[in-house]
């Protein structure tokens, strides 16, 4: 049986570039641009030329975008205005790009209210701008905004707006859910009813998931005869984003029941970007990831009780509805107070460890890790820390940094100075280290590296060393409330690292939390060990 083809079109730069917040640059487009059509995206739009001065010098060259189809975006000409001699559409017949999408209203209510013209006048201004940018040779796609709400209330004329593009050569007719409140039973009735007019292979669907059913909403629209389907990375939009595209690709290419009647460009070789895609973006906007994004997400195969680790061992398909290499991803096993020896014994191979199942220094690990959790620490998102706590136990983590004492002190006359004090055994001598900073963490950050030019033996492992995040959380109520401190730290290699410390006092529990932060760094390059008297 032959399959149909489904195309993929992105506006991660367009529409996603409307997110709050978000503002791309020029450089930041190219990047995205680029792994999108490494992956094999059909469609990448890029922007509005003639809009902003960034999306104008954006489409001012062309794109090596390997077969991806560099896109331009619009509106209709206006009325009274002529396609010829509409600024606006100059500007994207002008741009260095092979397809330009325009958006027109087809909801009556919208010409009125928002446009102000007649009904005819629109039809009109759709027709003449879908026949002027195909008879420059583009390929032509039109963006049919608020088609659902506009269907609901006048279907035929919601039809006549489509028909008026269809009819001068558009290749595409893309029906929008603009403000992403059609739920799926309704998107797939209209679907098919529009396809008794408009030939399937001419129509796109375009969701919003304000009710979170973007991406439902766009299969069930694929199941109802549409053959382009429009989102963005990770569902970025604006207000509550759109049809999140590293969910719908490889739902795609790995589900039965798409994979085996349709066919996209995107490989099951280039899935494993997909990871890598979605991360990038988060790395160019300077935001922490969504660890619960489906597929690419960080806790997307991430298993936490015991019982659940012990049948991923044994079958993954247990809980895993695909193999996270597929898209880039892998498998995260939580260490908590709810682990079991499996998850022990899962996080220990995945370090690189090897030891006997049936080794008892695997029921110590167990239980140092739920006492620790029971008085408030957290290795659930600590890996470092339990790295750390583990080899300890297994003496495979030699002394680095050993504290005599630290000292903090915060005073006010003019401005607020924060200073720290600390006194290190190292190989049986006493290293005194001083430090300013912006609060207390900071001045003994400061007070550790800044000084270890007196300790040669660490000084260099810590050059590259950077604290990216720093997280408090009171456990409980009252002023000696226990209190949790995550820190997130990174180097050259790219890679972060993430440690948990647990005092009553905020100071001790950020201070335990920095020295696993710098141990871990010393251990995993393989330092030498602290030799004390």
């Amino acid at each position: 049986m032959s399959k149909d083809k489904l195309y993929i079109f992105d506006t991660t730069l367009r529409d996603g570039a409307q997110t709050e917040g978000v503002d791309f640059s020029v450089e930041d487009k190219n990047k995205i641009a680029k792994i999108l059509a490494d992956i094999g995206i059909d469609y990448i739009e890029g922007g509005w030329p003639g809009a902003n001065p960034i999306d104008t010098k954006f489409f001012s060259k062309p794109l090596n975008l390997k077969n991806s189809i560099f896109t331009a975006f619009g509106m209709t000409k206006k009325t009274g205005r002529s396609a010829e001699n509409d600024p606006s559409l100059s500007s994207l017949v002008n741009a260095s790009c092979s397809a330009v999408c325009v958006v027109g209203k087809t909801w009556d209510f919208q010409v009125k209210t928002a446009l102000e013209i007649k009904n005819q006048d629109n039809l009109d201004n759709i027709k003449d701008t879908a026949k002027h940018i195909v008879k420059t040779g583009k390929e032509f796609l039109f963006d049919a905004e608020h088609f659902f709400d506009g269907f609901k209330s006048n279907p035929d004329y919601a039809l006549d707006c489509l028909k008026s593009a269809y009819d001068q050569g558009a290749r595409w007719l893309v029906l929008c859910d603009t403000n992403g409140g059609t739920l799926p039973k309704e998107i797939g009735e209209i679907v098919s009813k529009v396809t008794k007019v408009i030939p399937g292979k001419n129509l796109g669907i375009h969701a919003h998931n304000d009710t979170e059913n973007a991406v439902a909403n766009s299969l069930i629209a694929i199941e109802a005869g549409v053959r382009q389907i429009q989102g963005t990375i990770n569902g970025l939009g604006e207000r509550c984003g759109n049809a999140n595209l590293m969910s719908i690709i490889p739902t795609l290419s790995l589900k039965k029941s798409f994979s085996e009647k349709f066919d996209i460009n995107i490989n099951k070789e280039k899935l494993n970007s997909l990871t890598e895609c979605s991360r990038l973006l988060d790395e160019l906007l300077n935001r922490k990831p969504n660890k619960s994004l489906p597929y690419v997400g960080a806790s997307a195969f991430s298993h936490k009780g015991g019982l659940h680790v012990s049948a991923v061992k044994k079958n993954p398909k247990t809980y895993e509805h695909i193999d996270p290499k597929l898209v880039g991803n892998h498998r995260n096993i939580i260490i908590s107070n709810q682990a079991g020896r499996s998850n022990i014994l899962s996080r220990l191979e995945a370090y690189g460890v090897k030891i006997d199942s049936k080794d008892k220094k695997i029921q110590k690990i167990l239980d140092e890790v739920k006492e620790r959790e029971f008085s408030g620490y957290s290795y659930d998102g600590a890996d470092a820390s339990f790295e750390l706590l583990a080899n300890r136990l297994l003496g495979k983590v030699p002394e680095y940094l050993k504290v005599e004492s630290y000292d903090v002190s915060v005073s006010k006359s003019e401005k607020i100075i924060t200073k720290a004090n600390v006194i290190f055994l190292i190989d049986g001598q006493k290293i005194e280290c001083f430090g300013e900073g912006n609060g207390p963490v900071n001045a003994l950050d400061n007070a550790i590296r800044s000084n270890f030019k007196k300790v040669q033996k660490y000084y260099n492992f810590f050059s590259d060393l950077k604290l990216l995040d720093y997280k408090v959380r009171i456990l409980n109520t009252g002023t000696e409330a226990t209190t949790r401190v995550l820190i997130e730290s990174t180097d050259k290699s790219g890679k972060s690292w993430f440690t948990v410390g647990v005092s009553p006092n905020i100071i001790e529990a950020s201070f335990k939390a920095l020295i696993d932060s710098l141990d871990y760094k010393l251990y995993k390059e393989k330092a030498p060990a602290n030799f004390n008297e």
